[in-house]
């Protein structure tokens, strides 16, 4: 699947949605990105606080200074249902690009519909146009409904030796930041 194609597909042979990448200089696909990674944001499984007004007025002028960032959307006609932000990496023990999927998010009224899974293979289809080694997301231990959508996609978690474990994603805040 070429991203720049819009892909359709029946769920329950009733709903039809648009799996698109966004083109960030269309209003609706700017307007659906703050308005999904906000509605996003403040669910439990984001944080449950509000972007900032700083993000909401910076957010889709810093994306479109970076080639490395794709947002993929997913609408039923106009109305933005889900959203993928993928971010381009490079590991350096495959010496070839990855795709880190940071945010993944589907409207409550949409969930269970299947649009995870085809906002994922959309994903997946880039990372593949793209040449990526892998595709790589974090999810929380709590979110037992992505982790089983992400599971069944064929996601696992990550370990190069059982003896050392599994990989842990951690952080850490900068000042200012």
């Amino acid at each position: 699947m070429k991203l720049g194609a819009k892909l359709v597909f029946l769920i329950g042979g009733t709903l039809m949605i648009n799996i698109i990448k966004a083109d960030l200089n269309n209003a609706l696909h700017a307007e659906a990105l703050i308005l999904l990674l906000n509605c996003y944001a403040k669910d439990p499984m984001g944080g449950g606080e509000a972007l900032s007004d700083f993000t909401k007025t910076n957010l889709v002028a810093e994306i479109q200074k970076r080639s490395d960032v794709t947002v993929i959307l997913a609408f039923e006609g106009d109305k933005p249902v889900g959203i993928i932000n993928c971010i381009e990496g490079f590991s350096t023990f495959a010496s070839k690009p990855l795709m880190n999927i940071h945010d993944v998010y589907v409207a409550p009224d949409y969930r269970g519909t299947g649009v995870a899974t085809q906002l994922l293979q959309a994903a997946e289809d880039l990372a593949i146009e793209k040449k990526c080694c892998k595709v790589t997301l974090e999810v929380l231990e709590g979110n037992e409904p992505a982790k089983s959508t992400y599971l069944k996609f064929g996601f696992a978690a990550y370990e190069l030796d059982p003896k050392m474990g599994k990989a842990m994603f951690w952080e850490k805040k900068l000042s200012g930041a």
